[in-house]
């Protein structure tokens, strides 16, 4: 599997200072993480589930998650989980590409359930997603998950989602994410990714952010965030990858506030209907909210609909001043500080070096982009056109 495989050698070679390297299922976990990517949520009723997946991996979708939870009615869980079986056997029978594969279940019960009925085309499967995950709920996920090993040719990791009400009530929201933490670290080799459940979150006070808003605007749900990463982000070696809440929305209704994309990258590149179409599709809002989940230690994205995996990725490549920034400062030994070589920041070795290696970690899988690349390009590359 590469990033950016379905674009062309030849466009790849201009778009790219170094290339993304591909990765397999069995990778690093800490680099699997890290190149989950857009992560696209499918129900597990989707009649055509298969096809989804085979046209996902088409399209660049890297990582896709089957939902067996709030996705569904409660009614229609057995039905769902048939469907489910059904259809990943039909694509592990056909041979068909597929990206990294999640189900997010609802009980304990369901991991070695659905483990069993899959028989060998739980090798599609790369783990589970954990909802509603605190310490109380958590343990008995983890060991039904530890319990699969001997039902699966390849390990099987956990992706736990912070959505509970435990997380976003400031009473109890330290004492959970540490009581997490602690049983995170005991776990430390199952688990892939700490998810958020902006949803969820927003529901505990009757919230929904408004499509030309970010997260970070609605504080009681970026302050959970903020403490998240505080907690379970941490670069000191205890921390995990923490992935970026849902981006909901793929159609525009009325704007109240004007777009958040400037029209001069997209003048200077002859881009300008592909700016038009970003912002009737709301996607705008949707750029604006990665570049700050990249500012606040997230990396990825959950999203609901293929048109949203372009510009993440594309705001995934690492840029070639961030590369050589991050060079230098791993370049360096015994501290210091120097000015970067776009002569426009200093960089601090010591300070700046936790930053620098997860850099170097992104730009693994997603890539380096050419001196003169625009996030534009890279848009245009990824979208397919």
């Amino acid at each position: 599997m590469r990033h950016f495989d379905h674009v062309s050698a030849a466009r790849r070679k201009h778009l790219f200072f170094r290339h993304p390297r591909s990765f397999g299922r069995d990778a690093d976990p800490a680099l699997l993480a890290v190149a989950l990517g857009a992560t696209l949520y499918s129900p597990a009723t989707r009649p055509t589930l298969a096809g989804d997946i085979a046209k996902a991996a088409r399209r660049g979708v890297m990582s896709m998650v089957v939902c067996l939870e709030d996705a569904i009615p409660d009614d229609e869980v057995p039905a769902a989980e048939a469907n489910l079986v059904g259809q990943l056997r039909t694509v592990h029978a056909a041979g068909t590409a597929a990206p990294l594969l999640f189900i997010r279940v609802r009980l304990p019960e369901q991991i070695d359930d659905l483990t069993r009925r899959l028989g060998d085309a739980v090798d599609l499967v790369s783990g589970f997603v954990l909802p509603k995950f605190t310490a109380a709920t958590g343990g008995a996920f983890l060991e039904a998950l530890e319990q699969t090993a001997p039902l699966a040719a390849r390990r099987l990791l956990a992706m736990p989602v912070i959505e509970s009400r435990e997380a976003i009530y400031r009473e109890t929201r330290t004492e959970m994410l540490h009581d997490v933490a602690r049983l995170l670290a005991k776990h430390a080799e199952l688990v892939l990714a700490v998810r958020l459940g902006a949803t969820d979150l927003c529901a505990a006070y009757g919230l929904r952010r408004p499509p030309d808003l970010t997260i970070y605007d609605i504080h009681p749900v970026a302050s959970v965030i903020a403490d998240v990463v505080n907690v379970l982000g941490r670069a000191d070696g205890s921390g995990f990858v923490v992935t970026g809440p849902v981006w909901e929305y793929f159609s525009a209704g009325e704007r109240l506030f004007k777009p958040q994309l400037r029209q001069a990258p997209f003048e200077r590149r002859d881009a300008t209907t592909l700016r038009e179409n970003i912002i009737s599709a709301e996607l705008d809002g949707l750029i604006r909210e990665v570049h700050l989940d990249k500012a606040n230690g997230l990396i990825g994205k959950t999203v609901i609909h293929p048109s949203h995996v372009a510009a993440v990725h594309a705001l995934s490549v690492v840029t070639h001043e961030e590369y050589c920034d991050a060079a230098d400062i791993l370049g360096v030994t015994g501290g210091g500080a120097m000015a970067s070589a776009y002569a426009n920041k200093m960089n601090e070795a010591k300070p700046h070096r936790a930053w620098a290696e997860r850099l170097m970690l992104r730009a693994q899988v997603f890539g380096v982009a050419a001196e003169d690349v625009t996030f534009v390009e890279l848009l245009e590359a990824a979208g397919g056109r």
